[in-house]
């Protein structure tokens, strides 16, 4: 029996809808085997996701989806995984990210204010479950209000550059992101590549600064990738020696087109990043494969 893994998912302790404790019953209830949470610049949900996963028996990779600002104007996510949450190094770096966010939705509700959209940061925060206050939750309360249709019409609307509520990301370096990530002891993932929509050229300038800084994967099979992008992604890690991640980037049932469980197989070109020699043990992962669906079907 194959082992089904997803290296990417998101719960409230970021911009997710499901408790980390509801998305690994999720997880295991689509037959997931092993689930990394990787929740935007914190790690506030992996106890309580790594005790759930333990009552029904799915390996849980601690993981975080770290924000780094990179080139001219380009905001790229990096994904570490199989982190030690107590590092003091790595708390500290998420620490200052997590104090720009709030700055940031502050400064978001400030700027629509004075489009006329008055208490966008107070029905941003209604939607916010955790500490963390993201664009995605002003997207809502925005789609509420009946400022835009739907999500995909907020952001382009409001919420990306040259827009009314757009704030410019100060984000980690990428050196500073990749540093933290290995003196927690963990992997660094470039998370769904494709949708930056860099050129060639710049793909590859990423790629090598991220290799020579001791980046491991490239997150080739995405919930935001279509075939021809997974396609492509499994060509670039093959060229440059790259090993390839797998993740939905699930933030919860209503972005359906995100969805957990329903990924493509990765490339049989790929080397998976699961068979590197720093990954956690195969007998860890075969056991939490192989342990009985006990779970009740009510989230």
């Amino acid at each position: 029996m194959s082992v089904q893994y997803d290296l990417h998912s998101h719960s409230t302790a970021s911009d997710g809808s499901l408790r980390p404790s509801e998305l690994v019953r999720l997880a295991k209830l689509r037959h997931i085997d092993v689930l990394a949470l990787t929740d935007h610049d914190n790690i506030d949900g992996i106890r309580e996701a790594q005790l759930e996963a333990g009552k029904v028996g799915l390996h849980l990779v601690a993981g975080a989806e770290i924000s780094v600002s990179w080139g001219r104007s380009e905001t790229i996510h990096i994904i570490g995984l199989n982190l030690d949450i107590d590092n003091p190094i790595l708390l500290k770096g998420l620490q200052r990210l997590c104090e720009f966010r709030q700055w940031r939705s502050e400064e978001i509700g400030r700027r629509l204010a004075k489009k006329h959209i008055e208490g966008a940061w107070e029905g941003a925060r209604a939607f916010a479950k955790g500490n963390i206050i993201g664009r995605v939750h002003f997207a809502r309360f925005l789609v509420e209000q009946g400022h835009a249709k739907d999500m995909k019409q907020v952001f382009k609307r409001y919420l990306v550059q040259g827009k009314p509520g757009y704030v410019p990301g100060d984000w980690a370096t990428l050196e500073d992101a990749l540093d933290w990530i290995h003196r927690a002891g963990g992997q660094a993932v470039i998370a769904h590549p494709a949708r930056y929509r860099l050129s060639a050229t710049r793909l590859r300038q990423l790629l090598g600064e991220f290799q020579e800084l001791g980046g491991s994967a490239l997150e080739v099979v995405s919930g935001s990738h279509s075939r021809d992008e997974i396609q492509h992604m499994a060509q670039l890690c093959c060229g440059c020696g790259l090993r390839a991640s797998v993740g939905s980037d699930y933030h919860g049932p209503e972005n359906p087109y995100m969805d957990m469980g329903k990924l493509p197989a990765m490339p049989t070109i790929c080397v998976p990043v699961w068979e590197s020699p720093a990954w956690s043990s195969s007998r860890e992962v075969q056991q939490a494969a192989s342990a009985p669906d006990t779970l009740p079907l009510a989230l």
